[in-house]
């Protein structure tokens, strides 16, 4: 394991590691997707509170698009729809 490594990359590799031991030597299916889903969400939860609700800020501080967070965070169900 890499010493330099960073906490939450060691928390990802040794619940990536307690997955593979529960699998139990069934192999994953759609793997990369589920992983990417279990993090997002709670990261966009996150800075969404730390940014005070602000998705400009919030945005900003993730390197992306507020358009592309906005929808992000839909999918998610973390904001809803606003009707016009």
């Amino acid at each position: 394991m890499n010493k330099n490594a960073s906490p939450i990359e060691h928390s990802v590799r040794a619940s990536l590691e307690a997955y593979f031991r529960d699998l139990d030597g069934t192999e994953p299916d759609g793997l990369y997707d589920m992983l990417i889903r279990a993090v997002e969400k709670p990261l966009l939860d996150v800075v969404m509170h730390h940014a005070g609700h602000n998705q400009s800020r919030a945005a900003e501080w993730l390197g992306m698009n507020r358009n592309t967070l906005r929808k992000k965070l839909i999918e998610h169900r973390l904001v809803t729809l606003e009707k016009s």
